[in-house]
């Protein structure tokens, strides 16, 4: 298969830290959540939950940063494949951008319906009615896990791409050299 000439450069710099951060603060906030039931209640839950919350706002900030960055000045790059798979594709990234926000904005109302205490240093005030406790924390939940499934795929897609159809996908995201 012939090299297409666009798979050639990369994405500048900040994009792909955007990217690969988002990636890290994703799998890292999907994984307390899933686990912090297995840690016995009292402080050290209290801390784990507070770092969940932390690496929430972090997120939050991330994505607000790299949204304006990529509607800025980020470079942008044509589809590797264009035409059908190139839509796909498209798509698939503005489901991502699409969960992402949801997952964020849920996560935060959940926290301010809460009313949270951060480490016992910041206690975030208590906004809303607390009886949309559960349901904002069991859609942010669904959300979270739609996206941990979306981005498995994600990175299925970008291995079949540089594995099996070879056309070195992953050098736009700044994994191996150019050619």
């Amino acid at each position: 298969m012939a090299l297409n000439s666009s798979l050639q450069s990369r994405y500048d710099g900040l994009t792909i830290t955007f990217h690969w951060l988002t990636a890290l603060l994703v799998v890292c906030l999907w994984l307390i959540g899933q686990l912090v039931d297995f840690v016995p209640r009292g402080p050290l839950r209290s801390d784990v939950w507070s770092t969940h919350v932390l690496l929430g706002f972090t997120l939050f900030a991330l994505l607000v940063i790299r949204i304006i960055w990529r509607l800025t000045a980020g470079r942008h790059l044509p589809p590797t494949h264009p035409g059908f798979f190139g839509l796909v594709a498209t798509l698939g990234h503005l489901v991502l951008y699409a969960l992402l926000i949801a997952v964020v904005c849920l996560g935060l109302a959940d926290a301010f319906v809460r009313g949270y205490h951060i480490f016992d240093l910041v206690t975030l005030p208590q906004i809303g009615d607390p009886a949309l406790r559960r349901p904002i924390n069991g859609w942010h939940e669904l959300a979270a896990n739609t996206i941990a499934a979306v981005a498995l795929l994600h990175a299925l897609v970008a291995l079949f791409h540089q594995y099996v159809l070879k056309d070195r996908l992953l050098v736009r995201m700044g994994l191996g050299r150019a050619a």
